[in-house]
């Protein structure tokens, strides 16, 4: 089955470092995608916003903790995962979060364009790459 899910949105805030016991990281962040569509009837534009969090682990959540803040303009490739839990009133919840294991810079929020403080545009590190399957074999049609 595939669960990919390529997204470029801007962080609506700080990316939030977590630290799990055995020193790893987590960083979890937010991202807003715009959509315009027209509408059939009135010829109108419209706009909507959806808003989607993001985790990253491991050495990738280091570096976006470090380099990342609001307003970042990102590339974001992962996958989807649902998380499950149940609050203190014993309500059972859950939501869909983007797992990403690739963050590209696209654009500096206004007024950062200068200023330098990430080391390089695409502070990606890949996790799991996926395995080349092609061959060389023609194909018989």
């Amino acid at each position: 089955m595939l669960n990919r899910v390529l997204l470029i949105g801007r962080l609506t805030r700080d990316p939030e470092v977590r630290f799990f016991p055995s020193g790893n990281q987590k960083t979890i962040f937010s991202v807003a995608y715009n959509r315009n569509y027209k509408v059939r009837d009135s010829n109108e534009w419209k706009e909507e916003t959806h808003y989607f969090d993001v985790e990253t682990y491991g050495d990738l959540a280091e570096r976006l903790g470090r380099n990342l803040s609001k307003g970042y303009q990102v590339l974001i490739e992962g996958r989807l995962a649902q998380q499950r839990w149940e609050n203190s009133a014993g309500e059972k919840r859950s939501k869909v979060v983007i797992i990403a294991d690739r963050v590209s810079i696209i654009s500096k929020p206004m007024g950062m364009e200068n200023k330098s403080n990430v080391e390089d545009d695409d502070i990606a590190i890949p996790n799991n790459e996926p395995e080349d399957l092609s061959t060389d074999d023609d194909i018989p049609f």
